[in-house]
């Protein structure tokens, strides 16, 4: 079902009153996004239940633009009164004008939900989310006495927004996500070694109805146990595969950013003036898709109020287009691509990623293994940090085997990754056929965080740095 409800946070005749209240003095552009959002936690650490914390956050925020100036106010107060407070502060930070009345014709609601939710997390007792906890606890320790000590950790929101501008939208959505994590601690003659899984998705409760809690984690408890058994991982440069959903993070980060339009406005992005430029391997496709139904980073409306796109970034290895916010791609003009997004009512919206992917490629990924002699493995990345402005970044490896022989064989202690984000999309030299999408993240940029999702198949890069211990 579609959470997405018929009556608006604010009455429109409300919203026209502060759109023309906002453009008032002279300014050519006025904005209301308004936010309610609902959201419940629970957490588990060391077989105790620590906290079960609900929580609701509403309120408006208010920009206007001038020229190059924008005026933002955000309040609380979802009042008339409150409002228009709110939009007065805005354009008299953006501009002091000629005291005009703008009218504003708002067009009918517009909707595009990808939510499908069977189970609204609001109808499920605290009860029953924390038992989840419990049984996750349980399953880690019953995997082998080695493990000492498990945290996890449950959520849930439910997120409506309105946005309306004077250009006439006027669009709401009802965003529901669930996640799910567990981490854990194995102890051996290697020392503390962790393992850590997660699950999430832009659907209600049944959520558990189509993952089992148990096997998250012991896959978590299995990862921290092989740790205890690696071997230090190698230094130097060599093949990289990796797996299946675990690399998004990289592509992410490494390149993602890079393409996001205000970064390369600023001179910030080392793909600053490659449009139609080769940047990466001929098999390499890259897509952010907002329109992902059930992924976490999916969304209805972008948080200016404009669908949700599929856009293709690269193209065969060639640069095809940035992502862009509204206002962003009206100077340039150029379309929107729904990739405006703001953390709360109280920031101002930016360019962001979505759902961010390789597309699949051609090759069995058994048949990469195989053709790979020596190389290592990644089984799965951590975070890492990257420059966008010259591509350079240093992820962890959370879990990464040794290919001997064109066979995966023993695992490795926790390393980096070091490369350049273009030169490894360069390099990538083979391309499985077996996509995925990886966990659920939170992306930060500017102090703000939005969830996101990203993929891809199993890959192959020719050849990437190990920052590993072993001589």
């Amino acid at each position: 079902m579609s959470l997405v409800t018929d009556a608006p946070l604010v009455d429109p005749a409300v919203i026209s009153k502060v759109l023309a209240k906002g453009r008032s003095t002279g300014a050519e552009f006025a904005e209301i996004y308004v936010e309610d959002k609902r959201s419940t936690s629970a957490g588990l650490d060391d077989g105790k239940v620590e906290q079960v914390t609900s929580g609701r956050d509403r309120g408006a925020g208010i920009r206007v633009v001038a020229g190059d100036t924008t005026g933002f106010a955000h309040t609380s107060d979802l009042s008339e009164h409150g409002l228009l407070a709110a939009a007065e502060a805005a354009a008299a930070a953006a501009r002091q004008g000629d005291g005009g009345v703008h009218t504003v014709a708002l067009q009918p609601l517009l909707r595009h939900p990808v939510n499908n939710v069977r189970v609204a997390p609001s109808s499920v007792a605290k009860s029953t989310k924390v038992e989840l906890l419990k049984r996750a606890n349980d399953a880690a320790r019953s995997i082998d006495g080695a493990i000492v000590q498990v945290s996890a950790g449950y959520g849930d929101s439910m997120r409506r927004i309105l946005v309306a501008n004077s250009d006439g939208v006027f669009a709401a959505d009802d965003q529901v996500r669930t996640l799910f994590r567990v981490s854990v601690v194995a102890n051996g003659d290697a020392g503390m070694q962790t393992g850590y899984d997660s699950l999430g998705h832009t659907i209600g409760f049944e959520l558990f109805d189509e993952n089992d809690v148990e096997e998250l984690a012991e896959r978590a408890a299995r990862q921290a146990l092989v740790k205890l058994k690696a071997r230090p991982a190698p230094s130097g440069a060599l093949p990289v595969v990796i797996k299946q959903g675990t690399g998004g993070v990289l592509f992410h980060e490494a390149c993602g950013h890079g393409l996001e339009a205000d970064l390369v406005g600023k001179g910030a992005s080392v793909y600053r003036g490659k449009m139609g430029e080769l940047v990466a391997s001929p098999l390499v496709t890259l897509i952010d898709d907002g329109t992902m139904s059930g992924e976490w980073g999916a969304i209805g409306i972008d948080d200016e109020g404009h669908p949700s796109q599929r856009n293709v970034l690269i193209e065969n290895g060639v640069l095809t287009d940035y992502m862009w916010d509204f206002l962003r791609a009206r100077k340039e003009g150029r379309r929107q691509s729904g990739n405006g997004r703001r953390q709360s009512y109280a920031d101002l919206p930016m360019v962001r990623m979505t759902n961010t992917f390789v597309t699949n490629g051609t090759d069995e990924p058994d048949d990469i293994i195989r053709d790979t002699e020596h190389g290592v493995y990644v089984a799965k990345l951590g975070g890492g940090q990257v420059d966008t402005a010259s591509g350079d970044f240093v992820f962890g490896m959370v879990e990464a085997y040794l290919i001997e022989n064109g066979e995966i064989t023993d695992p490795l202690r926790e390393g980096n990754l070091i490369g350049n984000g273009p030169q490894v999309l360069r390099d990538i030299d083979m391309l499985g056929n077996d996509f995925a999408m990886g966990n659920p993240g939170t992306c930060g940029k500017d102090g703000q965080g939005v969830p996101v999702g990203d993929g891809q198949p199993t890959l192959r890069v020719k050849s990437m740095t190990i920052g590993g211990t072993a001589a």
